[in-house]
């Protein structure tokens, strides 16, 4: 058996976090199980010895994958196995690696690969977090340059009480899902969704999630020295020299200088930097012919490429654009460190959709669009810790013209999943209750135009797009980017960032909200972590910059549209007992299909807490109003007395069935027809007639007698006082005996007279002819 070594921490009291490493994937650099309760992941971590040629970044991949045999699962669809990474898997995927990034060492290039299997789940712990844990783990054992450990945690609040790692029951509770990653000494990443919650509030949750952090941190290291044999791993950083960005500074200093002080606009910006680079290459490479493009040095005497002067000139461009906002509280386009770009915004731009709305801040824009369904539209999930489905879905879309690029149009990136999701997060809450307005809610936010803060536009747009299509949402939620710039001594925070402070600067901490509180967070950081001073100042100043959005966004649309659009389906909504779900349906779906045919609409039903909650969509009032009446009829219990207005279904020589409700029949028997003798139930109804009846008895076995003649007045001295309808039947009777005389008549069926042609009100023979 292969020797193990496994460490257990207590991260709350009567909570452990096991960590196991030496017993699988012993080939990877290092594999490390890690476990919570019955939850169990693998994770794996993979590095490079040496990088790859004229490589220029870091390719660090992270995979995090949950397995349906983790659950005692089969995976749905023809193939039964998994497939591609769904969107749980992605955004845990990304968790990890918006943690890890940042803190390898500068220069590291080698290729990395962490992989996280779910290898056991039980039905209280997600393995989200515990991934994280297992991932920074694994880095340790493999001897990473990685300035580690790190350490995920969830945190939740039930009643104003915090917890760290809820179960999945205590989640559902909870009014805080905030998942914060960290050092010993400082907080890394944070992402999560929060019911209005206060700056104070989140900073408490802050404080408690690294107090847990620290612990698991410490029993990382603990764990790897245990083991005993972890080397570090060697690496040749590839940095720029110097002596190198000495040279570039001075060559396109002053005019970089002088090119940040210009007005600003996105494209002048970037025309300028490229020939700012253009004049360094030339200095110091040659200049290449003007026909041919040949002619300037692939390399210097120093032995610096083309590549390497360009990223000279990219470091000169931060540290000037760094120190002007540091000295001079000044940015590239011109603003404060609080200010927030001009904001334009327009509603009810599409005509047939059912709601929608451009925001535009500075050249960020974003067109976004709401789509109103029912519940067959909702979108199934199907994985291992959720089978949940969703009635509301933000779908964020970054295609390349936004960007003046032309590049392939694939499928959803990661990026393009994780902002969605963060989107969505925030609006989340700000959605009626499926009992107040049971429509699935789909936004596509489009962006139309990116320089910086797309995924805070999309909030603000998918906002005021579900006012403009008449959600009912309980109060407006707007998103701002905070930025930061800091050298360790000097720090400036910066409100609304664009693209080249995000690429340039220290975080994108994106805070969204009320204006009563937080709904929804995201923190991503270059440098190895934040103190609890900065995070005050940064929540602070994106309340100032929130509360400012949510003006501009009132001037606009302050309170949702009364009314739907025209275009978008009416859902009427009613809550029947659930012992009538299956007589509303059918047999075979009979009587639901016939209502819908009938009414022109779309009924949906579903079983809640022992009650049927019946949605009818319709393009109109009338149709829902009748497709109601409809079930409302089939639901009521008939009672005793009652008086309906039935339609006749078949007559037999006993009587008739009359239906008094929808799929609720009843017999009419042949004594309760008329006060005198029927011999022939033909010569009083027939299929189709309305019939008024009163429901007179209601047996044991739930059959329903009913009665026509209670309404008739009572017979005098023996004769049937029905005379209208009597004196009609006799005329149809003697027009048949005429005919008969005559040879008989065509189409009907013969009478046999008995011999005689009876008297009195008795008529001879079988029922007469139907007409």
């Amino acid at each position: 058996m292969s020797e193990k070594t496994i460490h257990e921490i207590e991260f709350a009291p009567g909570r452990f976090i096991s960590l196991e490493t030496g017993r699988l994937a012993k080939q990877a650099d290092g594999a490390v199980v890690a476990r919570m309760g019955d939850t169990m992941v693998l994770a794996t971590a993979v590095l490079a010895r040496e990088p790859k040629e004229n490589q220029s970044f870091f390719p660090l991949t992270v995979e995090y994958r949950e397995k349906f045999s983790s659950a005692g699962k089969i995976p749905g669809g023809f193939i039964k196995r998994e497939g591609r990474s769904n969107d749980k898997e992605i955004l845990t995927s990304r968790l990890i690696d918006r943690t890890m990034r940042p803190l390898f060492a500068e220069g590291f290039l080698n290729e990395t690969q962490i992989i996280v299997y779910v290898l056991s789940a039980d039905t209280e712990n997600d393995a989200d977090v515990l991934a994280g844990v297992a991932a920074s783990a694994a880095l340790m054992c493999a001897g990473a340059p990685f300035e580690g450990p790190t350490a995920h945690v969830r945190v939740g609040r039930i009643d104003g009480e915090f917890i760290i790692n809820p179960t999945l029951e205590e989640y559902a509770e909870s009014d805080f899902n905030l998942v914060v990653a960290g050092k010993e000494d400082a907080i890394v990443m944070v992402e999560g969704e929060m019911i209005e919650v206060t700056e104070e509030e989140m900073l408490e949750a802050f404080d408690l999630a690294h107090d847990v952090i620290k612990k698991i941190c410490q029993a990382q290291h603990a764990l790897v020295e245990m083991k005993g044999d972890v080397e570090p791993i060697e690496f040749t950083p590839n940095v720029l020299p110097e002596d190198l960005i000495g040279k570039v500074r001075e060559l396109v200093g002053p005019k970089m200088t002088e090119h940040l002080a210009q007005p600003y606009q996105k494209e002048t910006f970037y025309g300028g930097i490229a020939d700012l680079k253009d004049g360094v290459l030339n200095a110091m490479l040659g200049e290449p012919d003007p026909e041919t493009g040949e002619g300037r040095a692939e390399e210097t005497e120093e032995g610096y490429s083309a590549g390497d002067i360009k990223n000279a000139v990219g470091k000169v461009e931060s540290d000037l654009m760094r120190e002007m906002i540091l000295s001079e509280g000044r940015r590239i386009d011109g603003r404060g460190p609080e200010d927030v770009r001009h904001i334009w915004s327009e509603v009810g731009y599409l005509p047939r959709v059912h709601g929608s709305a451009i925001f535009t801040r500075g050249e960020t824009q974003v067109l976004a669009s709401v789509t109103l369904g029912t519940r067959k539209d909702a979108q199934a999930v199907d994985q291992v810790f959720d089978v949940s489905d969703r009635r509301f879905f933000l779908h964020y879309n970054f295609p390349p013209f936004c960007t003046g690029e032309a590049k392939f149009l694939r499928g959803a990136s990661r990026r393009e999943i994780g902002h969605g999701y963060l989107a969505e997060r925030a609006l989340m809450h700000a959605i009626p209750e499926d009992e107040e307005f049971p429509y699935t809610i789909r936004i596509n936010a489009d962006v139309l135009e990116s320089n910086g803060s797309s995924s805070m536009a999309s909030v603000c747009s998918g906002m005021l797009a579900m006012m403009d299509a008449g959600v009912p949402i309980k109060k407006s939620v707007a998103g701002v980017a905070m930025g930061l710039i800091t050298d360790g001594s000097r720090t400036a925070v910066l409100t609304d960032i664009l693209g080249t402070e995000d690429h340039l600067g220290d975080m994108d901490f994106k805070v969204t909200g009320t204006r009563d509180g937080i709904t929804a967070c995201q923190m991503d950081i270059k440098v190895t972590g934040l103190s609890r001073e900065v995070l005050v100042q940064a929540l602070e100043q994106a309340r100032r910059g929130r509360l400012h959005i949510l003006d501009k966004m009132d001037e606009v649309l302050d309170t949702p549209r009364a009314q739907l659009s025209p275009h978008a389906p009416r859902l009427t909504q009613i809550t029947i007992d659930s012992d009538f779900i299956g007589a509303v349906i059918g047999p075979g779906g009979k009587i639901i299909q016939a209502i819908q045919k009938e009414t022109n609409t779309v009924i949906e039903i579903e079983e809640r807490d022992n009650q049927g909650f019946v949605t009818i969509a319709a393009t109109n009032k009338d149709d829902a109003q009748a497709a109601v009446q409809m079930i409302k009829g089939i639901v009521t219990v008939p009672e005793e007395g009652e008086e309906y207005e039935g339609t006749v279904k078949g007559v037999q020589s006993f009587g008739a069935i009359i239906e008094i409700m929808p799929g609720r029949e009843g017999l009419l028997h042949v004594s309760e027809i008329d006060h005198g003798y029927v011999e022939n139930v033909e010569d009083y109804i027939q299929v189709g007639d309305k019939v008024k009846v009163k429901l007179i008895e209601v047996r044991d076995d739930g059959k329903l007698r009913l009665s026509r003649k209670v309404f008739l007045p009572k017979p005098e001295n023996g004769q049937d006082d029905d005379r209208e309808y009597r004196s009609r039947s006799r005329e149809r009777d003697s027009g048949d005996r005429d005919n008969r005389s005559r040879g008989g008549g065509r189409g009907g069926r013969s009478r046999n007279s008995g011999g005689g042609g009876g008297g009195g009100n008795r008529r001879s023979g079988g029922g007469r002819s139907r007409r």
